[in-house]
């Protein structure tokens, strides 16, 4: 199983020192992927411009979006905006994208928040044409760049539930998943239903498995891990909030350990770990506790 981290851009106040900073020594260290997450109505850096400059400073470890909502966007704008990152990345750039759930992040960019799993699909869809170099739209010329990894960046979908599983299936080559409770949740269930669609699909290649979830070490772990959780799930309301973040399990050393391993026994290809701390320290607790 391959081991991934991802930036610290969703917590208030991180600064050009601390992204710069996170990107370099994720690339310095035995770490295969640095991700960023999209949120809008959030206090974050916007995920493209992020990605933008890990990759200008990066020059070993995929970049990858976990996940952009595309049907926020425009698919033509993402596509051209992906295809930048892939150069500048020398080709190193993995779009996952998926549908949100978050309602004010859709008002936030005045976009429609209904039909979203259909809209997604017809925008990946438009999205291979354009990186193929075909013009988005008849009587209109391409839109570059080409980008560096034939046929575009690999897509993975952020999909949770069966029905959108199945419909990625189709045309992703794998999940990029989440869990709350990495020492509980069902992930060989999962994982299992995520093949099975792609079987359904007449897919010859098994779907990539890609999970993540929240971290804290070192003292007073638990509560900065509950809090994180319980700032970042507030839009579900104060009551729902507390009763998720108090699932999330990952809060000790012997804890983080038993994830990891639990993860790739249940056959996780890559686990994109993600902090709760922003100090650029937290790399070396990590590694220090994975050692």
């Amino acid at each position: 199983m391959q081991l991934g981290l991802t930036l610290p851009t969703m917590i208030a106040g991180v600064d050009r020192e601390q992204i710069l900073g996170w990107s370099r020594r994720i690339d310095e260290g035995p770490f295969s992927t640095l991700a960023i997450g999209e949120r809008v109505a959030y206090p974050n850096q916007e995920l493209f411009v992020t990605l933008a400059a890990a990759a200008a400073v990066t020059e070993r470890v995929r970049i990858m979006s976990t996940v952009v909502v595309l049907p926020m966007h425009s698919a033509v704008d993402v596509a051209k905006k992906s295809a930048t990152i892939d150069v500048v990345s020398g080709g190193r750039f993995v779009l996952g994208v998926g549908v949100g759930g978050r309602d004010e992040d859709y008002r936030s960019l005045e976009a429609p928040f209904g039909h979203r799993h259909q809209r997604m699909d017809d925008q990946v869809a438009l999205m291979k044409r354009v990186w193929a170099g075909e013009a988005p739209f008849a009587g209109l010329n391409p839109v570059g760049p080409p980008p560096v990894q034939p046929g575009g960046p690999p897509l993975y979908s952020g999909a949770l539930g069966p029905k959108s599983i199945s419909r990625s299936a189709r045309w992703a080559e794998g999940i990029s998943g989440f869990l709350l409770d990495p020492l509980g949740e069902d992930v060989e269930g999962t994982f299992g239903m995520i093949e099975q669609a792609w079987t359904d699909a007449g897919r010859t290649q098994a779907p990539r498995q890609v999970t993540s979830f929240w971290y804290a070490l070192g003292d007073g772990a638990e509560e900065q891990l509950h809090a994180y959780a319980r700032g970042y799930l507030g839009i579900f309301g104060a009551e729902l909030a507390s009763a998720m973040a108090a699932t999330c399990s990952a809060h000790s050393v012997s804890r983080l350990r038993d994830a990891v391993a639990r993860l790739e026994d249940s056959g996780c290809d890559e686990l994109l770990l993600v902090p709760t701390a922003p100090g650029i320290d937290e790399v070396d607790r990590l590694l220090d506790a994975l050692a």
